[in-house]
């Protein structure tokens, strides 16, 4: 089987933001128009038939790539931040990451019970994030079934972490053994 085309767009950066991690760096996926179109088509399609009322994206490349998503699938977009950036009332969930911890924040009023909620991200690791991110969703009575991630680490358990949750999982590129 030949290579995907758009891992051609990601670098990897050793040792960032610390020692003994390989950071992947889509900007050039993100400079680059087609291969943006190209990603953002891809990672809408399973959900064109069945699309969701919102796209939820975590700042911040998931704002990029979840907006883009949303916009091909018709859907709304939940800006989902980091803490101190939403000026209104909002929720918020703390989470592990690879290398520290993070805490995510969002609107108490982004979404109705019951609403369909697609989760967009760049990429699952350990899946503390996204986790993060589908247990304030659903805190709001959203409905998130399915994650739509431009990359996966699998050996970091994120995509298992997530289908704990019940999530379908989707992502387009793999780098095994990080």
């Amino acid at each position: 089987m030949e290579p995907d085309p758009l891992l051609a767009h990601i670098r990897t950066i050793p040792d960032y933001p610390k020692k003994g991690i390989m950071f992947r760096d889509i900007t050039p996926l993100l400079g680059d128009s087609q291969a943006l179109r190209e990603a953002c088509r891809r990672m809408a399609e399973p959900f064109l038939k069945h699309p969701p009322q919102f796209v939820a994206g975590v700042e911040a490349r998931g704002f990029i790539l979840g907006g883009i998503v949303a916009h091909l699938l018709g859907a709304g977009f939940i800006p989902i931040r980091k803490p101190g950036k939403l000026p209104y009332k909002s929720i918020k969930r703390e989470y592990a990451l690879e290398y520290g911890s993070g805490t995510l924040e969002l609107h108490q009023d982004c979404v109705q019970k019951g609403q369909k909620v697609l989760l967009v991200d760049d990429l699952v690791a350990t899946g503390g994030s996204a986790e993060a991110a589908v247990l304030l969703l659903r805190t709001l009575g959203a409905v998130v079934e399915a994650g739509s991630f431009l990359v996966d680490l699998p050996d970091l358990g994120g995509r298992r972490r997530l289908e704990k949750l019940g999530l379908k999982f989707h992502a387009l590129l793999e780098f095994p053994g990080e």
